[in-house]
């Protein structure tokens, strides 16, 4: 019996379908390859409608799509207050009706040791290894179509030999090779050579790679398909083709691998104030122009804040910024806003640091009275 992948073989897939389309595929061949194929597209129409889109029925009124190290998480930061602003923003006034994306270089593994270190919200969709890996949902469901695009024209072994012939190079940990990236270390004098060079062996070897440089220091071997640009690409037309394409999408990034998420047509995008030197520059040689991307004056995760404000795209205004709840007042409550602070108020009692009490309390219940 052929696997259907993560989700397991036929039945298991069966069994999840709805109850009006499981007689259709119950009478066919097992090895028919045309139900294959059905059974495939079942498996990503679960994976994107159940896993996915189980809290949204309609097109997300915003796509955040962030990188992680030095953009969404400020490592000198110590008590993570930007990105627990940004959390207390995200779960009072988007959570609900919108889609979070980390988009990170990343591989699953140090992506996973970055979640016990911080305070991360789970996303609802994550893309690590410099844009070769899409996962859905908490599980981490892997997008088997992706990966069927990252296998043409791309040999690994040819990829190892051909880098062993550049001493410059100097492997990354084993953690950070994946099936379609290989990366390494590289002083930032000899980058550019070294990228020239390596692109015309891998040319003459018959592949068609792209060779990401970032950080001043990583260099990065991918398909040509692959990158955070084409992920982000491949998942907006995945959306335009099931109908609900985001209303409005925020790119977010600081170094040079962020580039591509810039390019995509119809994408707002941020460079967080401590971008580095190489996006600055890109942005400087290709898009200084372009209003729709900005420089923002804010460090990480407060820079977020600052672009979600500027391109007017909703609510900039987190809970943790505000000094008496009481006080607050907003257009349209919904129960993941007061859910938020009710915990931020909880949080404030417990430290000794709130007043009004009774008040606020007597609030939260009108609060609850009225949904």
């Amino acid at each position: 019996m052929k696997s259907i992948g993560l989700l397991g073989t036929k039945p298991a897939i069966i069994q999840l379908l709805k109850e009006e389309e499981r007689e259709s595929f119950e009478g066919f061949e097992e090895e028919s390859e045309r139900n294959f194929q059905k059974l495939r597209f079942a498996r990503l129409r679960i994976l994107i409608g159940t896993i996915v889109m189980d809290r949204i029925t309609k097109a997300a009124r915003l796509m955040i799509v962030s990188d992680l190290d030095h953009t969404m998480v400020d490592h000198h930061d110590p008590e993570n207050m930007s990105l627990l602003r940004f959390n207390a923003l995200w779960e009072s006034n988007y959570r609900h009706d919108s889609l979070l994306v980390f988009s990170t270089g990343r591989s699953p593994i140090l992506y996973k040791q970055l979640r016990k270190e911080k305070p991360m919200l789970t996303p609802d969709i994550t893309i690590m290894s410099v844009g070769t890996e899409i996962t859905y949902g908490n599980l981490m469901l892997p997008d088997d179509g992706w990966v069927e695009i990252l296998n043409q024209k791309w040999d690994r072994n040819v990829v190892t030999e051909e880098t062993s012939k550049f001493p410059e190079l100097t492997l990354q940990a084993e953690t950070e090779q994946r099936p379609h990236k290989v990366s390494f270390y590289v002083d930032k004098t000899k980058a550019q050579v070294v990228m020239k060079e390596l692109s015309d062996r891998l040319k003459k070897r018959g592949l068609d790679v792209k060779i990401i440089y970032s950080g001043g220091m990583d260099l990065d071997i991918l398909p040509q398909g692959a990158g955070k640009g084409q992920a982000l690409a491949y998942l907006l037309k995945k959306f335009k083709n099931e109908g609900i394409p985001p209303v409005n999408t925020l790119a977010c990034g600081d170094s040079g691998n962020d580039a591509e998420l810039f390019s995509i047509p119809d994408v707002y995008g941020v460079m967080v104030s401590n971008a580095q030197e190489e996006l600055l520059q890109w942005h400087a040689e290709n898009a200084k122009d372009n209003p729709n991307v900005i420089h923002a004056k804010e460090r990480c995760a407060a820079g977020i804040i600052e672009a979600i404000g500027h391109f007017k795209l909703g609510s900039n205004s987190s809970p943790r910024d505000i000094a008496d709840f009481v006080e607050c007042k907003v257009d349209h409550v919904n129960p993941g806003y007061e859910v938020v602070k009710f915990y931020l108020f909880y949080e404030r009692w417990r430290r000794g640091d709130t007043d009004n009490c009774e008040t606020y309390i007597s609030s939260l219940k009108a609060s609850c009275d009225s949904w």
